[in-house]
Formats: structure tokens, sequence, C-alpha cells
């Protein structure tokens, strides 16, 4: 039977299977809004919500990591410009448009991004302080007029409602088969009786890999934080969450994960990266995103599995991110994966070629992979023991029988030991399936 994932596929139902992702209810941060309207960007695009916004009541201090490909698109190269001019300080709201990328379209391209970005600034009454995003297909202009005359509406509709949050999260969607929406609350030593709040959403299921993934975010909280700690608490965060997930190994033009901070819910504001608040803070922000890039990978294009892997005892925590990054990238583990096969052989030539220095560089004496002290093993979701297939640079007797048991699960861990140090990484992945090809084959159409 042939996979019809449409392009803006929320506008049918939500597989049966992924559901159970979506919330329900959501605690969101005091003085933000959101909503999702329905514009039309993509020609095919008859009903679903493709016009997004997030915005704030007073300023927020901000911060974005963004794309690191070449041929940036025109909202990632407007919203850093003005980050840079603001200097993390006084931005009010998102606007996001799906369906189409604005990404390589020139000059007219970054005009229509800053005409997307002051309409907002007029309907909320600040200059200069909407950061822009745009997702889609590469190389088509906006059908700006449509999407400026949209924006009041936007705005007009926004909310803080569950309802209005979720409509926000189905408007960035593109291959996406699921809205990805998360909210909770967390607690800060100086604060301790406020109860501070989270929210994101995300949006992504292919041209998923690290520096970032085709994938826009964006992340609020209530919590007071001053705007020169932004960046590195994002980048921390970033680095272990969307920097740690990879579906197919590209890399997108227009990849954006921003996070706004507006101090609505009171209380001492965060403004050293030396204080206690600033550890917590971090580690909040950092489980939040790595859960919600979760999200990104169970929804993988044609993806029938969940994969974690896990690279530990390694000599630096590069050389394991390198490791993981390779088996994560692997098209030949990716569908020995997809085909239930324990072919560890493939894992194994996928690390020990994660080190190596390009033919044109001169050889590096790398530290973190010795064969003779390498473990593999596969780490089964139901508690049940773990299955060793390497040990010590020792191949085991492999259950083929238990092996494949084991990866007819929805759910499989990858565990490498390397033996060379202590440090450790976490990466998330997918398989690779016929489906894959056939979404991506059909993509613009």
């Amino acid at each position: 039977m042939r996979f019809t994932r449409a392009y803006s596929s929320l506008s049918g139902a939500i597989p049966p299977a992924k559901a159970k992702y979506v919330p329900s209810a959501g605690t969101y941060p005091r003085g933000f809004q959101a909503s999702g309207v329905f514009v039309g960007v993509k020609p095919g695009n008859t009903s679903k919500p493709d016009l997004a916004l997030v915005t704030s009541d007073r300023p927020c201090a901000a911060a974005a990591v963004f794309t690191k490909n070449k041929f940036q698109a025109a909202p990632v190269s407007f919203s850093r410009t003005l980050l840079r001019n603001k200097a993390n300080a006084g931005l009010r709201s998102v606007i996001v448009n799906s369906g189409n990328a604005n990404a390589v379209t020139g000059i007219g391209g970054l005009e229509d991004a800053a005409s997307m970005a002051q309409t907002t600034d007029q309907r909320v009454g600040a200059e200069d302080s909407t950061i822009v995003m745009s997702t889609g297909v590469i190389g088509q202009r906006l059908p700006i007029q449509k999407i400026i005359d949209h924006i009041p509406v936007a705005c007009h509709q926004a909310g803080d409602s569950h309802k209005h949050w979720l409509n926000c999260a189905k408007a960035i969607c593109t291959t996406d088969t699921f809205p990805k929406l998360m909210s909770r609350t967390f607690a800060l030593p100086a604060s301790p009786g406020i109860e501070y709040r989270i929210a994101g959403m995300t949006k992504g299921a292919g041209m998923l890999a690290p520096n970032m993934a085709t994938l826009l975010t964006i992340l609020a909280t209530d919590a007071p934080v001053a705007p020169s700690i932004m960046t590195p608490l994002l980048r921390h965060a970033v680095d272990r969450s969307f920097n740690s997930i990879t579906v197919d190994g590209d890399t997108s033009t227009n990849d954006t994960v921003a996070l706004l901070a507006n101090g609505a819910a009171g209380g001492t504001e965060v403004a050293s990266a030396a204080s206690p608040d600033y550890d917590a803070l971090r580690t909040v922000l950092t489980d939040f995103a790595a859960d919600l890039a979760k999200y990104i990978v169970r929804d993988g294009e044609g993806a029938t599995k969940f994969v974690t892997i896990r690279v530990v005892d390694a000599a630096t925590e590069d050389g394991a991110r390198q490791v993981a990054r390779s088996i994560a990238l692997s098209p030949l583990v990716k569908t020995a994966l997809y085909g239930k096969d324990a072919n560890w052989g493939r894992i194994l030539c996928a690390a020990g070629y994660a080190l190596i220095t390009p033919p044109t560089h001169a050889p590096t004496d790398a530290d973190d992979i010795a064969p003779e002290k390498t473990n593999v093993s596969f780490i089964p979701t139901d508690g049940s023991p773990e299955l060793k297939l390497l040990v010590n640079g020792e191949p085991e007797q492999v259950d083929e029988a238990r092996a494949s048991q084991i990866l007819e699960m929805e759910d499989l861990e990858i565990l490498v030991r390397l033996g060379t140090g202590d440090k450790s990484t976490t990466h998330w992945t997918c398989d690779f399936s016929h489906d894959y090809v056939t979404i991506n084959g059909d993509y613009r159409t």
C-alpha cells in the first residue's frame, strides 16, 4: 500500500499511535498568548492553520540558535540581526508561517521577512520586537500579501488557553503527523514560593541532523532572566537536545530554536551564570528541550522505531558525540533496524569511522576508540537484561531469536561502551523505511 503523508498532514486525522503524544491540557507561562490561523500559504493547503503567533504582553529577554547551513533563509538572517541589534532584550513576539521556507529568495525574501515582523510589531505596539520563522519549500517567494493580511487575525485570535497553544503548534507543522507541544512547571532556589512555567512547541519530521535539523522551536517561560545569559543557557540546552537528534542526516536552511523569558511570574532575576538559579534553570531547560526534541524523532518520516544511542566510558565528550552521531546517521544501521536485523557489525563499523580524518587531512591520534575495549549491547525497553553483542572486542554468540524479539519493540536502546574514559553522551534517532523515500519523492506535490 502506498504511504501518503501529505505535506500539510495535520489537515487529516492524527495517527492513533501518535495521538498519545498530543497533550489534552497544559499549564502555560503567564503573560504569553498564542494563536494559529489559516492563510493558505501553500496552494494545496485548504484548511490547516499555517500562520502561528506567540506574543508576550511585556518585553522579553530572548535568544535563538540557528542553522549552520551556508544557504540561510531570509527569516534566519533577519532574526539573527534583530537579536544582535537588540542585545537579546526587548523582544515581544514570534511570527511563523509554514508552507514556504522563504529560503534562497534573494533581497525580496529579506523584505518579506521584515514585512512580517513590522506588521506584527504594529499590532502588538512594540517596534523591532518580532522574531520571524518560516518553513516549507525552498526557492519560492512567499505570498506575502496573504500573510500580511492575516497577521492582524492571528493577533486578534491570540489567547492563553490550551486550545490557543495547540492551534499554534499545529500551524507550524509541515509533514508532521501530530502537533508537538509541551508545558510544565518548575521552581528556582532564590524564589522557592513561586511556580514558574515553561511551554514549548516544535516541528520537524525530515531533514533532521545536528546543526540543527529542519526544525522550528519556540520556547517561552515566565521566569525572570537577564538578557546577557540567555544565549549560553539556550546553547547548552540545544546541544543536548535538538543537536542530539537525527532522522536522515540533512541540515536545513531555516532551522531556528528561540527562547523568550518575560519575567511575568516575578521573583529574583536569574542574572549570573555563577548563581544556583542559573544551574537549576539550565537543567530545567535542557531536560524540557530534550523531551520536546524526542517527539521529532518519534515522528520521523517513515519511521517505525525510536532509537536511543548511548555512548559511555569515552575519553572525551566530543568523541562520544561523534561516535553516537556516526551510528545515528548510518543508512546501513538504520535499514537494519527497520528490517529487525541484529547486524551489530554495522554499528561497530559506524563507530569505527566516526573519528577518522578526511583523505585530505593529516591523520590524528584519537584515543577515544580502542577495539579491544569496545562493548556493544541492545538494551530492551521492557526491563529485561541487556543483549550483549560485543564484549571487549570479542563477538558474543548472539541469540538471534532474542535479538528479533527486542527489535520488534517500537523503542530500542543501543549501548556502546568505549572503555577509554568516563565521558558519555546520548543521541536519539529512528530507522529508515520504504516510506521515507516515498514521502520525500512526493514532497513538493
